[in-house]
């Protein structure tokens, strides 16, 4: 089981399209931003500037010239999690089949400070089996102690689509948006829409294989229960290279806890890949009014340009002086 490393991290506040930033407390992460330098075990992660006019593409270099990295020992031992809110009643009745607005995931993750990268938490994979072993062997993530510049193989590389449960697992606002028989979630990376049908209807039964699967959702009381199969194996689970088979049965547990508190649970049943039920405990996320979903695409010339300016030189040692 892989454990998210010690990497300092500089994160960028996002702009807006007319080169404004946006609030301040707010960022946002790409996992190819994240690169080592070979003088002890440091990582430093940039925010990839996309363009912003000439005014925001000055402002945001200047940003990130200014960063210092940020460094955080990791133990092995589980952090610390955001205290679960009480839930209030008299809110609860009237919200907790109200899931719509923007949401963002406390910043609880493993390394201290940045948000996420732990709604899918590595800490409870289950084994790998035998085809999972050898898919996880393969991969080359962009973060973690497997790591290595220069030689990764992410998908997310080649400009790929994310999906489910990695889609959910960076940190990066979704939105969702409730109308009648759908629930629809709005993810800023890749400006993905992704549909859940809540109309009553079954799962297909032998649906054809997409990176986001076929999803259908109820209400068990005050949690929305989403089920989702149908995946394709292009994809991994996560950041550190965990593999997807195309027999996934992914659950989602939605409840709202109070106005601004969305709590999600995970549950990834895939049998082709790990030997029992990979559970990670819920993930909490804050609603944020004022936000609004941004334009992000992977725009291959974009990231070709990235990966020969930054992620492959950082994978070279530098010359001893």
């Amino acid at each position: 089981m892989t454990k998210m490393s010690g990497n300092p991290l500089a994160l960028l506040p996002r702009p807006n399209r007319a080169g404004k930033k946006l609030m301040n407390h707010r960022t946002t992460f790409l996992e190819k931003q994240l690169f080592h330098h070979n003088s002890g075990n440091r990582c430093l992660l940039r925010r990839k500037v996309f363009s912003l006019g000439l005014v925001g593409a000055l402002a945001a270099l200047e940003v990130i010239s200014a960063f210092a990295p940020i460094l955080s020992a990791q133990t092995g031992q589980p952090l610390a999690t955001t205290k679960t809110p009480a839930a209030t009643p008299a809110a609860t009745s009237v919200l907790s089949h109200d899931l719509s607005g923007v949401w963002m995931q406390y910043p609880d993750g493993n390394v201290p400070g940045v948000p996420g990268m732990n709604a899918v938490d590595d800490r409870t994979r289950p084994p790998l089996t035998p085809w999972g072993k050898a898919k996880f062997d393969a991969a080359k993530p962009l973060v973690g102690p497997r790591a290595v510049p220069g030689v990764e193989n992410n998908p997310e590389l080649r400009c790929d689509p994310d999906g489910p449960p990695k889609l959910l697992n960076l940190p990066n606002p979704f939105e969702i948006v409730q109308i009648p028989g759908r629930l629809l979630m709005f993810f800023e990376l890749g400006h993905i829409w992704r549909t859940v049908w809540t109309d009553g209807r079954p799962l297909p039964k032998d649906p054809d294989p997409t990176y986001l699967g076929y999803s259908v959702g109820r209400w068990e009381g005050d949690t929305l229960v989403v089920d989702t199969i149908g995946f394709n194996d292009k994809l991994w689970d996560d950041s550190f290279g965990n593999p997807r088979s195309g027999a996934t049965h992914l659950t989602e547990r939605y409840r709202r806890l109070n106005h601004d508190t969305l709590e999600l649970q995970i549950i990834i049943d895939d049998p082709k890949a790990y030997t029992k039920p990979w559970v990670s405990p819920p993930k909490l996320h804050k609603l944020e009014p004022a936000w609004e979903i941004a334009e992000w695409f992977c725009v291959l010339d974009e990231d070709n340009a990235y990966d020969e300016v930054v992620r492959k030189p950082a994978g070279v040692a530098p010359t001893p002086k």
